[in-house]
């Protein structure tokens, strides 16, 4: 299923063998009561109780007189111990131990005649008390009440030496907070004790609140109270001495009624049974920013399924889990939240909804996951595999979508995984119709693989190809409404709170899009690649800081993959792609210098190498994975041949590649141009070919066009294709190519450039009277009479117009090759 438990506590595998263990013990030792004698049929009361921030379980149990027994599972050690007992037959609302674990707090209710455990007799009390265990020793009563009270210990960050003084919360039925502070001491050399414990100093927290939760990681309390019929949420932060701060208040747009009470995360409720929990609004809060609020509305997958209750939000880092067990699961994408393709919405009788749990679970801090019904205690985990295996079945885009970079956030062996997905894409190549599947897998890998490494990265770099999404999700309903900020109430930050309030300034400023995009990069690669069509280029030091990052940026990628390739790439300068990466290396770089505020330079920089590295590599391993499917030799094909099947499929793919990279600007690897082409005059007719050149599906690189000179032959055929690839090079590059084809066609272009060369200044002067004969023993006058125009401007400017050092060119080869040109007209 798309979500993995891993078991991390289990009362009948961790608990219950040590409890047989203990009574056998105390059975053997004649024990009456001295340790936790619970009979065997009794070990149906086992349950938990509360987790603690270190991950320790505290659960109860009873014996067969009633008697209740406090355990603890210490998640570091894996042992069990023993607590403390109440020799009476008493129900646990709730209970809590300070981190040094020797203070218990435990609220307890009187069980009635009928055995109904969850309610308050007429008349009786409910009892608070705290308890000194180390060793146990004294009890003090903190409240005996006729409504419910919860406990909950704080616990600080720092953990390392024992601290003086204890704070518990106490949370009322009667909708208020109260924060004890205990004092200890040490009596006799290891006996903790509590100081003056008739006068425990205690303040007022939160009154008249609906609804409280405790995040027991960051130790945050958020409430709900309601001003003037207005839902107001507030978050309290506690620090690990006795303070604590209001950090933001927020009006939310729910009704609650003030007659309602709930609680979450303070440890078990089991007080309420199911049909009293669906009167209550299932409400939970994530601590993630979105800037927007987001209502979905789901419609049941299953008419046939009778579970109806129990919706279950769990949180997985970048994603909110929220399912109906029999109906519906969701991953709500809560790191880029603004298009609704990048959450994963399972509907129906689907295996992965009918595989999760039926019982409701409870998210507590990070990834932990509690079911207090089987008394288990899970991490829970996206499901690699499973997930890859959904991305093969998957038939719609959006689903589609979603998986990918469900599949990519989850980390883990990236280079395989990136060959699987990469597998997935070679498979399905033209099954997207709503985005590129290259494109997007470019874009997230790259994204997945340096943005959990740094915080802010997420806004700074581009996340998916798609901006847009308009196309509908079955079974889901989205409603996007701007939503009032929070109003923070404190002005020193750190930590998460610093990164809530820069989102939070953010939205409220409307600062500009801050993801990276290439849009500068194209416009300085379309000028430097101008400049060098005309002769003209700006200062060589500039370009060579270029061209330095760009080697750098392969120098990274080689370093990276020292495997050896099959394609023939990086085999030649390719300057045009080397210009391109180095620019981006440049641009990204100092895009991240001005918003990453208190990263180094050092770090920013081999971000950046290793962010363009990354996009080359990825597009280097579709085509490996390319290559070796279809058994390519790694050596670059010869332009003499007919193509196969196979380099038709890999012609077929670079060509989707260059689709996928033309759109955002993005460098390929040096070479991929002149393979790509080299293919493409294997694989296409003549005039397909020359409609790809002319699209610009096809770049014309000098290496390929050098290479088809030099491996065809001068068929008919050949020469139609030489020469209609000649006459589509640049100027300066179709002059280099010519002088490399030994025939009359590449001899007249040599002409025509060199006869236009030389007039482009040409002044008429008076006629000489000397007439320069032509080598060939013809007399044509107009020749004649050209020829010696041209030899004047050669003789007087022949250091200007030397043609690049071949002193073969001139006006009589000029004359030579108009003469042959003409006689081959001429049919002579």
């Amino acid at each position: 299923m798309a979500l993995r438990l891993v078991s991390d506590f289990d009362l009948r595998k961790d608990v219950l063998p040590w409890l047989r263990a203990q009574r056998v013990a105390s059975a053997a030792a004649g024990a009456r009561g001295g340790g936790p004698g619970v009979l065997e049929n009794n070990y149906e009361s086992l349950r938990i109780l509360n987790v603690e921030r270190n991950g320790n379980v505290i659960y109860t149990y009873k014996d067969n007189k009633g008697n209740v027994f406090f355990g603890l599972y210490d998640s570091q050690t894996r042992q069990n111990e023993h607590l403390y007992t109440f020799e009476k037959d008493l129900h646990v609302v709730s209970c809590s131990v300070n981190s040094d674990r020797t203070l218990l707090a435990a609220s307890l209710v009187h069980s009635t005649k009928e055995g109904r455990k969850n309610e308050l007799q007429p008349g009786s009390k409910c009892l608070t008390l705290l308890v000194e265990i180390h060793p146990v020793n004294n009890v003090k009563v903190l409240k005996a009440v006729d409504s419910y009270i919860w406990v909950q210990f704080l616990y600080p960050h720092v953990e390392s030496h024992p601290l003086p003084e204890n704070h518990l919360l106490l949370v009322s039925e009667e909708k208020y907070i109260e924060k004890f502070h205990i004092q200890v001491i040490q009596e006799d050399g290891s006996r903790v004790v509590i100081k003056d414990s008739g006068h425990l100093p205690r303040e007022r927290v939160a009154e008249d609140f609906v609804w409280a939760q405790w995040d027991m990681s960051e130790q945050r309390l958020y409430y709900i109270d309601l001003k003037k019929s207005r839902s107001i949420l507030k978050c309290l932060q506690f620090s690990a001495d006795e303070k604590f701060n209001l950090m933001f208040e927020a009006p939310l747009d729910i009704t609650l009624s003030d007659s309602g009470f709930k609680l979450v995360n303070f440890g078990c409720d089991d007080l309420q049974d199911q049909e009293n929990l669906s009167k209550h609004l299932t409400l939970c809060v994530f601590t993630n920013h979105t800037g927007h609020g987001k209502t979905f509305t789901a419609a049941l997958g299953s008419v046939d399924s009778h579970v109806t209750k129990g919706l279950t939000f769990l949180n997985l880092d970048y994603y909110l889990a929220v399912y109906l067990p029999g109906h519906f699961f969701h991953l709500l994408n809560i790191q880029h939240p603004d298009l609704i393709c990048h959450s994963l919405f399972l509907t129906g009788n689907s295996e992965v909804v009918d595989m999760l749990p039926h019982s409701p679970l409870q998210s507590l801090s990070g990834s932990l996951v509690l079911d207090w019904c089987s008394g288990k205690l899970y991490r829970a985990l996206l499901n690699q595999s499973y997930l890859l295996q959904f991305l093969w079945n998957a038939r719609l885009d959006c689903e589609k979508m979603a998986v990918l970079h469900c599949v990519l956030s989850c980390g883990g062996d990236r280079r395989f995984l990136e060959a699987k997905i990469i597998q997935w894409i070679s498979e399905n190549i033209s099954a997207c119709h709503s985005f590129d599947l290259i494109q997007e897998f470019i874009i997230a890998s790259s994204y997945w693989s340096i943005c959990p490494e740094t915080s802010n990265m997420d806004k700074l770099l581009p996340y998916s190809s798609v901006l847009t999404w308009n196309t509908e999700i079955p079974g889901i309903t989205l409603v996007t409404e701007e939503i009032a900020l929070p109003f923070m109430k404190v002005h020193s930050f750190k930590g998460y709170w610093e990164k809530l309030n820069s989102n939070l300034e953010y939205v409220k400023y409307s600062k500009p899009h801050l993801h990276y995009n290439n849009s500068m990069v194209r416009r300085e690669w379309h000028s430097l690649i101008s400049e060098e069509k005309t002769g003209r280029r700006r200062s060589m030091v500039y370009v060579k800081n270029i061209l330095d990052n760009a080697t750098k940026v392969i120098s990274n990628l080689e370093a990276r993959n020292l495997e050896p390739r099959l394609t023939p790439l990086f085999q030649e300068e390719d300057n045009h792609q080397r210009l391109l990466m180095g620019l981006m290396v440049s641009e990204l770089k100092d895009h991240l210098l001005r918003h990453l505020q208190g990263v180094e330079k050092k770090k920013i920089e081999q971000m950046v190498l290793d962010y363009v590295s990354k996009l080359l590599d990825l597009v280097c391993q579709i085509m490996e994975t390319s290559w070796r499917k279809h058994s390519l030799h790694p050596c670059v094909p010869h332009f003499s041949g007919r193509a196969s099947a196979a380099e038709f499929k890999v012609f077929h793919i670079m060509t989707r590649i260059l689709e996928a990279t033309k759109s955002l600007f993005l460098p390929l690897p040096p070479g991929f141009h002149t393979l790509h082409t080299i293919l493409g005059v294997h694989c296409l007719p003549l005039h397909n070919l020359l409609h790809y050149i002319d699209s610009g599906v096809l770049l014309l690189t000098e290496t390929a066009v050098t290479r088809l000179m030099k491996d065809l032959d001068n068929t008919e055929k050949n020469e139609k294709l030489k020469f209609s690839i000649i006459v589509r090079l640049p100027p300066l590059i179709g002059q280099k190519i010519c002088r490399l084809w030994d025939h009359p066609m590449s001899s007249n272009i040599i002409s025509r450039n060199h006869v236009k060369r030389l007039l482009q200044n040409y002044k008429k002067k008076p006629p000489s009277s000397v007439i320069h004969k032509s080598s060939f023993s013809v007399e044509f006058l107009p020749l004649n009479y050209f020829v010696e125009i041209l030899t004047d401007i050669e003789c007087s400017n022949q250091a200007l117009y030397a043609f690049e050092g071949h002193d073969n060119v001139d006006a009589k080869f000029v004359e030579e090759a108009a003469l042959k040109h003409t006689m081959m007209l001429l049919g002579l």
